[in-house]
């Protein structure tokens, strides 16, 4: 979904129930039943109103598509959706320790470097060989051993 200027973002709670539903060709009943069995859990006003997202509504479709088209039990779309949300986290937290492990290895000043067959020193990682040379040599800097 495209982002607009002064727009909301996907997560922003704006759409009533009556408005969500007509966005997701649903009955706003149908929105009450996702939401007591924890398909789509919109956000809620002081006053207890439900209050839609664009996120919410792209899983209403979803929820309708796996339903309709795939023949799916609501029980099986929220054992699916429950499990994409792990796999979500899990991916987002392999690239956090993913960027964490670069950010040690460059504060550790350990660097590698390979010299291609032009005199040209390159930066590689630790174990790496140098790419389309013919020279087989590595250098290894330590700013530790200094």
């Amino acid at each position: 979904m495209a982002l607009h200027a002064f727009g909301p973002d996907d997560d922003a709670p704006v759409f009533v129930i009556s408005v969500a539903a007509q966005l997701a060709g649903m009955h706003a009943q149908t929105l009450r039943q996702y939401d007591r069995l924890g398909l789509v859990t919109p956000s809620r006003t002081q006053g207890g109103g439900r209050r839609y997202s664009a996120r919410d509504v792209a899983r209403l479709r979803e929820v309708q598509r796996l339903s309709q088209d795939e023949g799916i039990s609501l029980a099986g779309i929220l054992r699916i959706m429950t499990l994409e949300n792990q796999v979500d986290a899990l991916q987002a937290r392999v690239a956090e320790l993913t960027h964490a492990l670069r950010e040690a290895e460059i504060a550790s000043g350990r660097r590698v470097f390979a010299v291609g067959p032009t005199g040209d020193a390159m930066a590689i990682r630790p174990g790496e060989r140098p790419r389309h040379t013919r020279s087989q040599a590595l250098v290894l800097w330590d700013a530790l051993s200094r």
